[in-house]
């Protein structure tokens, strides 16, 4: 049987990166810890994506994870915004790659399907599950939360995902 798997989930974002760290073993999820790394709004774009970047290294060497899981961006209407979105995640998927971490890739609706059970929920029902599902859980705002869902959506398909990688290579 497998240890224990410490799993970060990341929920980018230009303003707010929200970060959750849990521990899974066998069924069992275990909180570790949360919080946000955030840019600051009057600097320049590449001086906030290294504000990201620097945060969410400080974060992935101080907790080790063994494996990341990111939200998948969603198109919306402002083209600029949508851009923007897409270079934070950019970030949150690089530094646990450089790290030397496998990053998995999550849709919304999926992180909500194995949180709350639907794929469309909203923030309420997410962060009552999370008190479920893990009762010490801890986390301020909704970038915390939503980064905890995602670790827990990773936790929930990752024997999936070995066995498709396994499938592929055999």
């Amino acid at each position: 049987m497998q240890g224990t798997i410490r799993i970060i989930g990341i929920d980018p974002g230009l303003r707010r990166t929200g970060w959750g760290i849990i521990e899974t073993l066998g069924n069992s999820l275990r909180f570790v810890a949360s919080g946000t790394v955030t840019s600051d709004g009057d600097m320049d774009l590449a001086s906030r994506l290294c504000q990201l970047h620097d945060g969410l290294a400080d974060v992935v060497h101080a907790y080790q994870p063994d494996e990341a899981a990111v939200e998948q961006t969603f198109v919306n209407k402002d083209a600029t915004a949508t851009l923007k979105l897409g270079q934070a995640r950019g970030i949150a998927m690089l530094v646990p790659a450089r790290a030397g971490l496998r990053v998995a890739e999550y849709a919304p609706n999926a992180v909500k399907k194995a949180v709350i059970g639907v794929g469309h929920g909203e923030k309420q029902q997410i962060h009552m599950m999370l008190k479920v599902l893990m009762p010490k859980a801890e986390f301020k705002g909704n970038d915390a939360a939503d980064a905890l869902a995602i670790a827990i959506c990773h936790a929930h398909n990752r024997q999936s995902l070995k066995g498709r990688i396994a499938a592929l290579a055999g």
